[in-house]
């Protein structure tokens, strides 16, 4: 009898704690705190089918209930035997009728948000001058980052998706080498990126990053593909529309911006003889390149998508990238650097910037 007693606590304290970690979760990241019209429309969705298969659980429980109380064996006795109601077409059609109907129910507007959701016929739009009306973006995934390139704009950066906010962002998916899937929780569901054919959708960002805790909405890869799948994270910034535009042109400013071997700076030069074969550091582009692109690293909230954003941190990765994501494509560099070296480049890179 206790053993029951204990394990019926045991469950019960289980369940309390599972109604009490649904409420947690971080603006930036969670699919319950929709930060777009994307979202809550499949936040709606979710929310209408938990609703139907609460209320179905329910009325099972209710019936299941009734049945032990009103039927068991100690109240009617041994030799009971209840009424048959095999063969009432009353009741075979009620159980056939009801299930229907909550498919329908459930069906009907989750077809409606698909062929909503998927319309992406305004992406190539433009006004009388031949200017487009909606942004584009090219979402390119590789082992383990993100490239984004703005062909309308003719710049690209890395690791950080920069947007505006109150309208409608479009979105071609692709990736350079195995299966990834392009997902931002509190923005909208996920969609994979192919290597054989592009996937197109569109999100809408409706709140603006700059207010939340870490001043970013957090995406991820939500497919796996590899060893380090876990650690393939990036960032979102959403801005007004004026920002957004400010950011552009500083990015566009960049072009031609490269590192000089000569430069009196140890690290620009360091970086120059060794990093830049792979790693840009001019936001202006296009996608393609061996590492991610660096204009705007010193703005950046984590190293790699998700270590700290310290020269400690960073020196770590440049030694041994390896040991922090394994499968990804950067080679080690502890042997081709001294402390002071590393101190140098670090230092050089944390200092790129488009904002300045």
């Amino acid at each position: 009898m206790m053993k029951g007693l204990k394990k019926w606590r045991l469950f019960s304290l289980l369940a309390a704690l599972t109604v009490f970690l649904a409420g947690c979760g971080q603006e930036e990241l969670s699919t319950l705190l929709p930060a777009g019209q994307v979202a809550k429309d499949q936040f709606n969705l979710l929310l209408l089918s938990s609703g139907i298969m609460l209320l179905v659980i329910l009325v099972v429980v209710a019936i299941y209930v009734v049945a032990l109380v009103r039927f068991r064996r100690s109240k009617l006795g041994e030799d009971h035997i209840p009424e048959q109601v095999e063969g009432n077409s009353t009741l075979e059609l009620v159980w056939t009728v009801i299930p229907i109907i909550l498919v329908l129910i459930l069906a009907v507007p989750t077809v409606y948000y698909t062929y909503k959701l998927g319309d992406v016929t305004a992406m190539g739009a433009v006004d009388d001058d031949g200017n487009d009306e909606n942004l584009v973006v090219d979402v390119t995934a590789k082992l383990y980052w993100w490239e984004f390139e703005y062909p309308q704009l003719g710049i690209v950066t890395a690791q950080e998706l920069v947007v505006p906010t109150d309208e409608k962002v479009y979105f071609n998916l692709m990736a350079a080498d195995v299966k990834h899937s392009f997902w931002i929780p509190a923005v909208g569901g996920k969609l994979d990126n192919n290597v054989e054919n592009m996937n197109k959708f569109y999100l809408t960002f409706e709140k603006e990053s700059s207010e939340l805790d870490e001043g970013v909405f957090f995406g991820k890869c939500a497919e796996l593909c590899g060893p380090s799948h876990a650690l393939m994270d990036f960032k979102v910034k959403s801005l007004p529309r004026a920002d957004f535009d400010a950011w552009v042109t500083a990015m566009q400013a960049t072009e031609g911006v490269t590192a000089d071997k000569e430069s009196a700076d140890e690290g620009e030069a360091l970086f120059a003889a060794s990093c830049i074969q792979c790693h840009a550091v001019s936001g202006v582009g296009e996608t393609g390149a061996v590492g991610p692109n660096l204009a705007d690293f010193g703005e950046r909230n984590r190293v790699a998508g998700f270590m700290k954003h310290t020269e400690e941190d960073l020196k770590k990765w440049i030694k041994d990238p390896q040991k922090y994501k394994p499968g990804n494509q950067m080679p080690p560099f502890a042997d081709a650097f001294t402390e002071d070296e590393l101190d140098a480049l670090a230092g050089y890179l944390m200092e790129l910037s488009v904002e300045k």
